[in-house]
């Protein structure tokens, strides 16, 4: 998916400083959504975001490549929602990647060694930006 075609406004969104939310889908059908930080990659069409390996939304994604999810940000009016297929990651350098990436767009996160990065494959952009 060509994201960068989606213009500077969506670009900016989405370095902006914003929290998100992660939907995954719980064996039961149900959604199960949590706030995550996460970073866009627009030349890959690739969005990550960190967290623990031993953390409800990993677990639900793991050994499922390709889980569809959707994740969300919102800023007033503002809003964009990626969906996408996720994968957990756990290579120490595509680890080390997602977190320089969210240190440049949050904070340095705090040390877990259990840590991964959910991949997500966007394939479909929405929103007002």
């Amino acid at each position: 998916m060509d994201l960068a075609a989606r213009g500077a406004g969506f670009a900016e969104f989405w370095r902006e400083r914003h929290l998100c939310t992660l939907t995954t889908v719980r064996p039961d059908g149900t959604p199960h959504v949590v706030p995550v930080g996460a970073t866009l990659d627009l030349e890959t069409g690739i969005a990550r975001v960190i967290t623990s390996g031993t953390s409800r939304k990993a677990r639900l994604l793991a050994g499922d490549d390709g889980a569809r999810v959707a994740l969300c940000q919102v800023d007033g009016r503002r809003w964009s929602t990626l969906e996408g297929t996720a994968t957990v990651r756990t290579e120490p350098e595509r680890v080390a990647d997602a977190e320089a990436r969210y240190t440049a767009r949050y904070k340095p996160p705090r040390p877990n060694p259990a840590r991964v990065v959910i991949e997500i494959e966007v394939t479909r952009a929405m929103g007002s930006v």
